[in-house]
């Protein structure tokens, strides 16, 4: 480009931008529509960026919260030789593998190491404190460091009271004065029988939840992570850094050591598959705003059409046009951004405590912002106020001169091209979604369904022009509201799009989330009766576990239809370390054995080969060995009839075991092997079996006392069945386990019949969201809408139409924009998950194992959502219109 082509193109765009300044304070409320259409995801992604900058700590911030008022801090945790980074915060071993220390160091052992004069403080982290509150038994995070002491002083600060200083006071985080519904004087008793008196309230920055501070360590004091704060007489010498990572110490620094590598902390980079996702969803939203804002660039030009054709008549050229349209994408996205980026950093500021609490619980870093990433988003912002003016600018300048020097509307239809090509990127977008789903590429997926949506934006336009010319079948309100919508398709398409693209999306994922749990239950398979309980000892089992009558006694206190047996599992026999090293296994005869395995290839008949479709499912939730039973357990563990658990416990009776796969029975026997751990060959022997037929279709194995006792193992305490009345509350279930803790700390297990996951709340967020895009998006065209018609409200008061039908004129308009919007949506969603279901599907059909496939579940609540928003849009549009019609001096 030549120098005067140059300066003719920038004098060209600066008399672009001052006409869009003009018209920007001309057109306040457009403007101010515009503006905060774009200003609002500016906010959101701007208040994320800088609340992410604060939390992201530099290094100097995170070594101030380690050392405190020292010069350096120690962490002695192996036995052999570290090598670490210049600042301390990584450290591994010279040569092999770490070994960590079985004691921790004593204050003599860590000052022999350090120059004479030296100053030490010892911290512990990561302990627990153990209390009850009311019945419940709560486990906190505890401290200990004396902070009275100049070193340890600057990691917390005192809100209210003083420190602790004696072995008896304890000092609590806010969060933990509120939860043991406590205050300062008031004693805490922890569950081993310890009593503390709380003397403050202390806060440290790198956690803001419950955190308990005891007065230094002693002996006493649990175990936990130790480190040393250390003030040096003199500067830190590289000598003494080597001397310390021969031992096994650990050094970290304010300064930053020579002739050690340094390695950064910066922002994770993600992957190729997150990259693609992000980009991907960031496109899609883009595209959501860009159609949000095009009909107010639509509704700027038609207004301002006589102008456009003056400037053309002046000497401009289309060149000319197109830049005076796109100069308001850049004059209003520049505002947009500008408006979102102030109240995005404002409201990250202000919202810092918040974040702090509820979000993050520790406190941020030091005020600033994150500058990359605030261009980022205001180039994103102007970038889409350009694209929402892009095709009105290309409509500007391809309209007739004459017709917009009349003032006329310009009655081109839409170009068949843009229909041809809407229908090649639906179908390429389906293809390219399938195609992913089938080798579960997630970018791939929403790349095609990002494609295809963007193809029915395309043939949005001429849907509209269709329907438009099938209103002259309906009464004259609804046929206004549609011979607007075809006329004016500039504006009311994207409408429509933003509409559709919102539901397509919320419904497409709905289908997927709703199919994946309906798939998800299927599979469930509970690992004992739906309703009962398993407990087991928390820790070593104990040597002499309390009865089931004891268990009993307390568990009908809060359960009081239970019944409680106790169970026990195979073990090896006799004085062993460990009788785990033992595991009882009934085996399928070879002739009744599937004979492919899954890494074999396998041909099509093995997947109707009866020997390979077993006829159970592996338990998800409570898992659950062989087991030693005479047979008291069985109903809890099994929910057998009464009639065959009769027959069973005769079978136990005399001896034998009891299977739940009758294909290991044969002629009333069945083998049983014990496998040892330890390496020795497996042993084994026939047994008489029973095998149940009715209840839990899971595969288990019980053996009798005799049968372990033949096969040389022992019963080996695990726990108690519980079979209750019907499915316990988690409430009862926390309430059970602090009732049975005197007894024994136990673990509790409840079988349920479906997955605990409940996907209601996401499918109701979804709705929610496309409802709030189709309100938006239908405010906006019939805003738009009845600002561009008013000459025609005009006409209808001037030939006596009755008041009432600028509201039901109203209420049509924002039903062609929410209707249409709302049912092209729901179609493009039911299909776009439709065929990402179908591709999943073949891709398990020929999986080995076989997979269920996924059913295709619309969710009832997403629909049911999606039908009442456009009548609330409807509705709404009725409320806020005024009945009178206006009247207007009209000069043509």
């Amino acid at each position: 480009m030549t120098g005067g082509r140059l300066a003719a193109v920038r004098g060209s765009w600066r008399t672009a931008l001052r006409i869009a300044r003009r018209e920007a304070r001309r057109s306040r409320r457009r403007t101010l529509l515009v503006l905060v259409m774009i200003a609002l995801p500016v906010l959101g992604l701007s208040f994320a960026a800088v609340s992410y900058d604060m939390a992201d700590l530099n290094r100097a911030e995170r070594i101030e919260r380690q050392l405190g008022g020292a010069d350096v801090a120690l962490r002695w945790d192996s036995l052999t030789a570290v090598t670490q980074d210049a600042w301390g915060e990584s450290a591994w071993p010279v040569q092999g593998e770490w070994v960590g220390r079985t004691r921790p160091a004593t204050a003599e052992e860590v000052r022999a190491l350090l120059p004479e004069g030296s100053r030490v403080a010892r911290t512990r982290w990561w302990m627990t404190f153990s209390t009850r509150i009311g019945r419940h038994v709560e486990s906190l995070d505890a401290r200990a460091l004396d902070l009275t002491d100049p070193l340890t002083r600057p990691l917390a600060r005192v809100l209210d009271g003083r420190p602790p200083v004696r072995p008896d006071e304890i000092a609590v985080s806010p969060a933990a004065l509120r939860r043991l519904d406590t205050r300062i004087g008031n004693p805490v008793r922890t569950i081993d029988g310890a009593t503390y008196r709380v003397v403050g309230v202390v806060e440290y920055p790198d956690n803001l939840r419950e955190v308990i501070t005891l007065a230094g360590v002693t002996p006493e004091t649990a175990a936990g992570s130790d480190t040393w704060l250390v003030d040096l007489p003199g500067p830190i010498d590289p000598g003494l850094v080597d001397r310390l990572n021969a031992q096994g110490v650990q050094v970290v620094s304010r300064d930053r050591l020579p002739g050690r590598e340094e390695f950064s902390r910066g922002m994770r980079v993600p992957d190729a598959d997150e990259a693609g996702v992000v980009g991907v969803v960031g496109g899609l939203g883009l595209l959501e705003v860009v159609l949000l804002v095009g009909p107010a660039f639509a509704v700027s030009v038609r207004r301002r059409r006589r102008d456009l054709a003056l400037v053309a008549v002046a000497g401009g050229d289309a060149s000319h046009l197109r830049r005076i349209v796109l100069a308001d994408g850049v004059v209003l996205g520049a505002g947009g951004a500008a408006l979102g980026l102030l109240l995005g950093i404002g409201a990250a500021f202000a919202g810092r405590p918040l974040v702090e609490q509820y979000l993050l619980g520790e406190r941020l870093g030091a005020y600033r912002i994150f500058p990359t990433a605030l261009v980022a988003i205001a180039a994103t912002a102007v970038l889409a106020g350009v694209l929402a003016a892009m095709a009105p600018a290309w409509t500007a300048a391809r309209q007739d001169v004459a017709t917009g020097l009349a003032g006329r509307r310009d009655g081109s239809r839409p170009r068949r091209r843009w229909l041809l090509i809407g229908v090649a990127l639906t179908v390429a977008g389906t293809a390219i979604a399938a195609f992913a789903a089938g080798r579960t590429s997630q970018t791939g997926v929403l790349a095609g369904v990002a494609l295809g949506e963007l193809g029915l934006v395309f043939c949005t336009p001429t849907l509209v022009g269709v329907l438009g010319r099938a209103g002259r079948l309906l009464p004259l309100t609804p046929r206004l509201a549609l011979r607007d919508a075809s006329r004016n398709r500039s504006s009311a398409a994207p409408a429509i799009s933003a509409v559709m693209a919102a539901v397509a999306g919320s419904v497409a994922l709905g289908v997927y989330v709703a199919s994946d749990e309906t798939r998800s239950r299927e599979l469930w398979q509970p690992g004992l009766p739906p309703g009962n309980v398993l407990l087991t000892h928390s820790g070593p089992t104990p040597t002499g576990p309390p009865s089931a009558e004891v268990v009993a006694a307390r568990a009908r206190t809060v359960l009081p239809d239970a019944t409680v047996v106790s169970v026990a599992t195979p073990g090896c026999a006799g004085d062993v370390r460990d009788k785990n090293d033992c595991a009882a296994y009934a085996l399928v005869p070879p002739e009744r054995r599937c004979p492919y395995t899954s890494s074999d290839p396998v041909p099509d008949s093995a997947r109707r080969d009866p020997r390979c479709v077993s006829p159970f499912q592996e338990p998800v939730d409570v898992y659950l060995p062989a087991l030693v039973d005479d047979g008291a357990a069985l109903a809890a563990l099994t929910g057998a009839p009464a009639d065959e658990l009769a027959a069973a416990r005769r079978t136990l009776a005399t001896g034998g075991v009891v299977v739940t796969d009758a294909r290991r029975v044969v002629d009333g026997q069945v083998r049983v092997e014990v496998n040892y751990n330890s390496g020795g060959p497996p042993t084994g022997r026939l047994l008489p079996a029973y095998a149940l037929r009715g209840g839990l279709s899971v595969d288990r194995l019980v053996l009798s006392p005799a049968a372990a006792d033949a096969l040389g193992l022992s019963a080996v305490p695990l726990g108690y069945l519980l079979d209750t009345a019907g499915s316990p509350t988690d409430r009862q279930m926390e309430m059970l386990t602090d009732e049975l803790y005197d007894i024994g700390p136990m673990s509790a297990q409840v079988a349920t019949a479906d997955p605990p996951s409940d996907q209601r709340p996401m499918l109701l967020l979804l709705a929610v969201a496309s409802g709030v895009i189709t309100l938006g998006a239908a405010a906006v065209a019939t805003g738009l809408a009845a600002a561009e018609g008013r000459r025609d409200l005009s006409t209808l008061a001037a030939v006596g139409a009755d008041p009432r039908v600028r509201r039901l004129l109203s209420l049509c308009q924002a039903g062609v924009i929410a209707v249409l919007g709302s049912a092209l949506g729901i179609v493009a969603g039911l299909g776009s998950a439709v065929v990402v279901l179908a591709a999943l599907n073949q891709r398990y059909a020929d999986s080995w194992p076989v997979q269920p496939p996924y059913p295709v579940t619309v969710p009832g609540v997403t629909l049911a959502a999606l039908v009442v928003v456009p009548l609330v849009a409807m509705g709404g549009a009725a409320l806020f219109t005024r009945s009178r019609l206006p009247i207007e001096r009209r000069l043509d």
